[in-house]
């Protein structure tokens, strides 16, 4: 599986595990949603480690697609890049905040940290689905 494949993967585990993690803490299954939030933490991390080798290897990947479907392309990589960058140590801190018992410090910011990385994830997913499979794309 090509590297931008096994990202855009990674991305869409990590949003089914932070999702599933979700309804599982709203159930009460606080042990259940431990395991899907760390699933989702172990395949983001797969998706940065895939992610910073392919671009030390390939760089910077240019969109193919020109009119609308550029606009629209640009106008998901703007959000999701800026956002990425702020939801890497909101994740980290709010799974430490977890780990170290501080579950009242954890839901508080898990509620802005949740949305945050599940946007980042999914969007991560259509960036991918755009620029290597989308308009002007052989």
């Amino acid at each position: 599986m090509p590297l931008p494949a096994f990202n855009a993967l990674m991305n869409a585990v990590s949003a089914l595990c932070v999702v599933t993690g979700w309804f599982l803490i709203r159930r009460g299954r606080r042990d259940a949603h431990r395991t899907a939030m760390l699933l989702a933490l172990g395949a983001s991390a797969l998706f940065l480690g895939g992610y910073l080798t392919h671009h030390a290897r390939v760089g910077s990947v240019p969109f193919r697609g020109a009119g609308a479907w550029r606009a629209v392309y640009f106008a998901i990589l703007i959000p999701h890049t800026i956002l990425a960058a702020a939801a890497l140590p909101l994740v980290l801190v709010t799974a430490v905040r977890a780990a170290r018992g501080r579950f009242e410090a954890h839901r508080r910011l898990a509620r802005l940290t949740l949305p945050l990385w599940l946007f980042v994830s999914v969007t991560g997913v259509a960036v991918y689905v755009l620029l290597y499979h989308g308009p002007g794309r052989p």
